[in-house]
């Protein structure tokens, strides 16, 4: 049985199970998408989410330095882990140790809990992350990717601007010289009042570009993979109208469902050469 090995805010995972599923080809994103490993619920979501097509994007290879900022109950890590597992190295950045909040606490201890639970994350360092506070996510310069999926609007939510381009510093620091910088979150419309950052958990795309490159990033393109032209952004609880969260219950599920979930912006950004 692996156990998790504790130090300063890094826990580092000792690999020792050896009779789960093997990985996947190490060259075959396909592959980790189809690991049978996955969470049947997750794997449910990828008509939204198109894993595949979102990680291509991001030019990621299996023997890349992956940091996966928030990864929560793990959806993207039963991914990233298995691809790369035979030559890459990821570290997941999750919520901080001493976080006050108790669904912070839970999602971190059901993460830890995750990640003894099959070989296929064994090359896994848990880490964590805070907006507005001064983490290691990675050693300096080690990164060849960050990625974050879905999460960008809960920092402007709890830190404001100021959080937001904190975080996109430390991002900048974690990255290698010409490493990237990969983002998807819901999209708010460029003609609606930047007002409804506050609570709808919607951002403008073109927001998030300008305080990227306020921290140093180099823009280098967008994305509509996981565009969802039925999605308005304007509903009563915000995002979380949508799936998977369905925050109103049976209030006009099936209106919600029938859209699906969110809009959402993909983005990728370069840190420079010479940086």
């Amino acid at each position: 049985m692996r156990k998790l090995v504790a130090s300063a805010s890094v826990i580092v995972l000792a690999s020792a199970l050896s009779a789960c599923s093997p990985a996947p080809e190490a060259d075959s994103l396909q592959a980790a998408v189809d690991h049978e490993s996955r969470t049947d619920k997750y794997a449910a979501r990828d008509e939204f989410r198109n894993p595949k097509e979102t990680l291509e994007f991001f030019e990621l290879e299996p023997s890349m330095t992956v940091v996966e900022i928030w990864p929560g109950g793990g959806w993207y890590t039963e991914i990233l882990a298995p691809y790369l597992a035979d030559e890459g190295q990821l570290y997941a950045a999750h919520f901080p140790e001493d976080s006050g909040s108790d669904y912070y606490q839970r999602s971190l201890e059901n993460f830890k809990e995750k990640l003894t639970t099959n070989p296929l994350y064994g090359n896994v360092v848990l880490t964590e992350f805070a907006p507005g506070k001064d983490t290691e996510l990675a050693p300096a310069r080690s990164a060849d990717r960050v990625l974050t999926f879905r999460n960008l609007h809960n920092w402007y939510m709890q830190e404001g601007e100021e959080g937001v381009i904190q975080a996109f510093r430390q991002f900048h620091q974690t990255l290698k010289p010409n490493g990237m910088l990969g983002i998807v979150d819901h999209r708010l419309p460029e003609s609606k009042d930047a007002e409804a950052f506050k609570d709808s958990g919607y951002v403008k795309e073109s927001w998030v570009i300008d305080l990227a490159e306020q921290a140093g990033f180099e823009f280098v393109a967008s994305a509509e993979i996981n565009a969802n032209p039925e999605d308005t952004a304007d509903h009563p609880k915000g995002v979380w109208t949508l799936p998977p969260t369905l925050t109103l219950g049976e209030e006009n599920r099936e209106k919600y469902e029938a859209i699906g979930e969110s809009d959402r912006f993909t983005l990728k950004f370069r840190k420079p050469v010479t940086d």
